[in-house]
């Protein structure tokens, strides 16, 4: 396998990894940009401008943008996160100017309708309805909020009723000019790629776009805190959190370490004794979420309800006990999974495309699969452990869904 890095004049950066022996690519344009960008009053704005550059773009309406990309057996998608927002494409090869053509109308040719602008508000809305309706889905967005109180990290992806309700199409142009800046962007292809064609389309679709700079990150401190959202239930959905790390932090490896030992799988500490042993929830499991500057390692739970505070202190046991005795053995089985999981995840042309991008919007530059399995071998038992106990330090954040008794 081929990777490659370019970047044009205006600073986007683009990023190929050919793959011989795969028949068919990916292509992205990944934004460093979510919804940790807004303002409080604007919120779902990132998410909206996704949802609209699809009502039409270039010469293409929202029907044909469909049609154009299914003619030839491909696909168009796009999704907005916290912090970065992502316009993918899958394709056959020789299709690559059509999947970079559309992605570059989308973000720089939206057509911007005031009356579909409207019409979307609705379908948004039915999204945020169903997203409140998912208990073990909204209970996350009630965590992020405990744990980053008022900042924008701590706001929803989809915004709520006021501020979508408030969106105009100045709103969407603004965004984009302020956010969608070249050196805030990275052109991503994988598989049967031709790179040389790559960067003649990049350089064609995107290298007249004019540099300048980016809004400052607004800082998010974990406050920690608590939420509760009192439903009648048979189950409590709880989550809760402590202060993780960042995607550059040293201890980044040994947190998702602990995090597998702990609750990554079914030989996991969590599994085994709350699940399994006492039989106090369906599901469980913990995660670490890191961002650019802070993160989260949380632990989710679904129980009945007369179980869940039960689960919940167990839980808590835990991970207090591991941090404090983990052994050898439970560490080598979460490098296991870890490099398993990583190498796994990366054999389509879509992950390897996605993988590109991310890293080089988090560090600059390619990290290759075997630096980052190289970094995670090297965690001792020592480090694991300091990483978990000073993690357990933090405040905590703490959200329910349903009635925990």
């Amino acid at each position: 396998m081929t990777v490659e890095l370019h970047r044009l004049a205006n600073g986007l950066t683009i990023a190929v990894e050919q793959m011989p022996g795969m028949e068919t690519a990916a292509a992205g344009l990944y934004i460093d940009s979510g919804s940790r960008g807004e303002t409080e009053a604007k919120t779902g704005l990132a998410h909206m401008v996704e949802h609209m550059v699809f009502k039409g773009a270039g010469s293409r309406d929202a029907k044909a943008i469909a049609e154009d990309i299914e003619d030839v057996g491909g696909s168009l998608n796009a999704w907005t996160a916290r912090d970065h927002t992502v316009f993918h494409a899958r394709i056959m090869p020789g299709d690559l100017t059509l999947a970079i053509d559309m992605i570059a109308d989308l973000v720089r040719a939206p057509w911007f309708d005031a009356g579909e602008l409207e019409r979307e508000k609705q379908v948004v809305l039915a999204e945020l309805g169903e997203s409140r309706d998912t208990p073990d889905d909204i209970v996350f967005d009630h965590l992020h909020a405990a744990a980053f109180g008022g900042a924008a990290l701590g706001r929803p992806v989809l915004g709520n009723e006021e501020s979508i309700n408030g969106f105009d199409v100045s709103d969407l142009g603004d965004w984009i000019a302020t956010q969608y800046r070249p050196s805030n962007l990275v052109l991503a292809a994988a598989g049967k790629v031709d790179a040389d064609k790559l960067l003649k389309l990049a350089e064609a679709r995107f290298g007249d776009l004019v540099p300048g700079a980016m809004p400052a990150i607004v800082d998010a401190p974990f406050t920690g805190g608590r939420t509760a959202d009192q439903r009648d239930l048979d189950q409590v959905h709880l989550a809760f959190a402590y202060q993780g790390t960042s995607f550059t932090a040293d201890d980044l490896h040994a947190l998702s370490l602990f995090s597998a030992i702990t609750g990554g799988g079914m030989a996991s500490r969590l599994f085994q004794q709350v699940r399994e042993q006492r039989g106090l929830a369906y599901s469980i499991y913990s995660w670490l979420q890191p961002f650019r500057d802070t993160g989260l390692f949380g632990v989710y739970c679904a129980a009945n309800d007369d179980q869940a505070h039960e689960a919940y202190e167990l839980s808590r046991q835990i991970l207090h006990e591991a941090a404090e005795n983990l052994t050898e053995a439970e560490l080598n089985r979460a490098k296991a999974q870890g490099r398993a999981g990583l190498l796994m995840g990366l054999e389509s042309v879509a992950a390897r495309c996605d993988n590109l991008a991310r890293q080089i919007q988090i560090h600059g530059r390619i990290v290759l699969p075997s630096e980052l399995v190289a970094q995670s071998e090297a965690v001792t038992v020592a480090q694991c452990r300091a990483a978990a106990q000073a993690m357990l330090s933090s405040p905590q954040a703490f959200a329910t869904v349903g009635a925990m008794a």
